[in-house]
């Protein structure tokens, strides 16, 4: 069995509705034939998309073979032990051109029960954002499920949601059962639990190119919501360059952001996961047991839990978001 090293996978493009072309124009990935593209998975473990490595030895077979070769090596024990040959964390870029629909995603529970999946708890790290851009994040008052619905039904959902003016920079943790969408305008990385499952409320009454409406999931949705108000919903953090800065830690990741002008040394060894990087802003080039990995702006790379120790070299400076479970 060959041994593990840092491991870059192959993107999967995802045209959507509201999909535009960021993708190409500022994170330089180029989705061939496709009109746009609302989404790239990055890294996937989902069973119908799931990532094949495109770095390496390893080049051409799945995430999912990898898990079922190298086991606690790959993703760490205690990550192995709770979700076996599933892997935990699903990486996105999202570029939407159109405000995405209003919608919400069951927890745990709710998913296990309904689709024998994991529930979908995420964040989001804008990483552009056009002058105006909005997004949606939870309500703007306390709700109980009825009142939800009388707005729903009369047609004034939007009067109860809590609108956020967004910039690059800004981070949203969005645990499951919380309303939200992506505004027109943004390009964001997305780091979420392995889940595809989205009850969709309200679509703006879109119609696709053969004039039908997408389907949506009102009923399905009402006890999916948490319908608290919370008095904070953007993620408050102070960025430092040169120094690892938390943004979320939740029981699905932990994720972190390095803003570094300068080469730096990182030891994982007293941490039991796998490591991913998004990079963000700058480029740089992991170092491991002598080899070296160029990583750039729109790139995400897998340190497998066997290696303990990097060196992330860089001339010109990187942003990155970090992200493990703990």
């Amino acid at each position: 069995m060959s041994s593990l090293y840092p491991l870059k996978f192959k993107t999967i493009f995802k045209d959507k509705i509201w999909g535009g072309q960021k993708i190409k124009t500022y994170l330089n990935k180029d989705f061939g034939a496709l009109p746009n593209c609302g989404e790239t998975w990055e890294i996937s473990g989902v069973k119908s998309d799931v990532s094949v490595v495109a770095n390496g030895e390893l080049e051409g077979q799945s995430l999912a073979d990898l898990l079922e070769q190298y086991k606690d090596e790959l993703v760490g024990k205690k990550v192995y032990d709770h979700f076996g040959n599933i892997f935990p964390l699903l990486i996105k870029f999202i570029d939407a051109n159109e405000d995405l629909s209003i919608q919400v995603h069951p927890d745990d529970e709710l998913g296990k029960k309904r689709h024998n999946s994991f529930g979908k708890t995420e964040m989001w790290y804008v990483i552009e954002a056009d002058p105006g851009s909005t997004l949606i994040a939870g309500f703007n008052k306390e709700l109980t499920q009825q009142e939800y619905l009388d707005k729903f039904n009369s047609g004034h959902l939007t009067d109860i949601l809590n609108k956020e003016d967004v910039k690059a920079g800004d981070v949203f943790f969005l645990p499951a059962g919380r309303v939200h969408t992506i505004g027109k305008g943004l390009l964001i990385a997305e780091i979420q639990q392995t889940s595809d499952i989205t009850y969709r409320i309200y679509d703006f009454d879109r119609v696709d190119d053969k004039g039908n409406k997408r389907e949506l999931h009102t009923e399905e949705a009402l006890a999916a919501i948490d319908y608290k108000h919370y008095p904070e919903y953007k993620t408050t953090y102070h960025p430092e360059e040169n120094k690892t800065i938390k943004l979320v830690s939740c029981p699905y990741f932990t994720t972190n952001i390095l803003d570094f002008t300068e080469s730096t040394e990182k030891d994982y060894s007293g941490l039991d996961s796998f490591v991913i990087y998004v990079c963000v802003e700058g480029e740089f080039v992991v170092k491991s047991n002598g080899s070296y990995y160029p990583v750039k702006m729109g790139d995400c790379i897998l340190l497998p839990k066997s290696i303990d120790k990097v060196k992330l070299e860089t001339t010109s400076g990187f942003k990155i978001l970090e992200s493990y479970i703990e």
